[in-house]
């Protein structure tokens, strides 16, 4: 287990390369999407409030970043069959990554110890990274509010 954070990469620098699962049975690695700019959201958990707000403003907003040419995906540590469920029932129309054993999230700074109501533990801090054509990170959102984020994000492609 993790003891403290990894460093969050940073505007400027190159976002690290992963390859993970997705829900709908495609591996999606980051190098394979030159060419294109990346949304790359992290978030704590399926079907839970804020990540459902946070999903859905994404997939209402899928024509938008498809017109900017960007492809928007998601990832947690949940694995294939809470994924699928989580799509299904809000009619997700992006990939939602599987990151069950975190290592993806170690990378991007964002695999964090977490403290609710006295007890402390591991998660994932909501984040997400804009990551432009050439593989270079644009801009990071540190810590998301789930409401209007796909907005702030469509406004920084442009």
């Amino acid at each position: 287990m993790t003891t403290e954070p990894s460093r969050m990469p940073q505007m400027g620098e190159e976002a690290p390369d992963f390859e993970l699962s997705a829900h709908d049975g495609q591996t999606v690695r980051l190098s394979g999407l030159r060419g294109k700019p990346v949304v790359l959201y992290f978030y704590p958990k399926d079907d839970t409030p804020g990540c459902t707000i946070e999903a859905e403003a994404f997939r209402d907003a899928a024509a938008d970043f498809e017109r900017a040419g960007a492809v928007v995906l998601g990832v947690s540590p949940d694995g294939v069959e809470s994924h699928c469920k989580f799509a299904d029932k809000y009619a997700l129309n992006f990939p939602l990554l599987c990151d069950t054993g975190h290592a993806v999230a170690e990378r991007y700074g964002v695999w964090v110890e977490k403290n609710s109501f006295g007890k402390k533990r591991w998660g994932v801090q909501r984040a997400t990274f804009l990551i432009g054509p050439d593989g270079v990170i644009q801009q990071v959102w540190p810590k998301v509010k789930p409401e209007g984020h796909p907005a702030e994000v469509l406004a920084a492609l442009g």
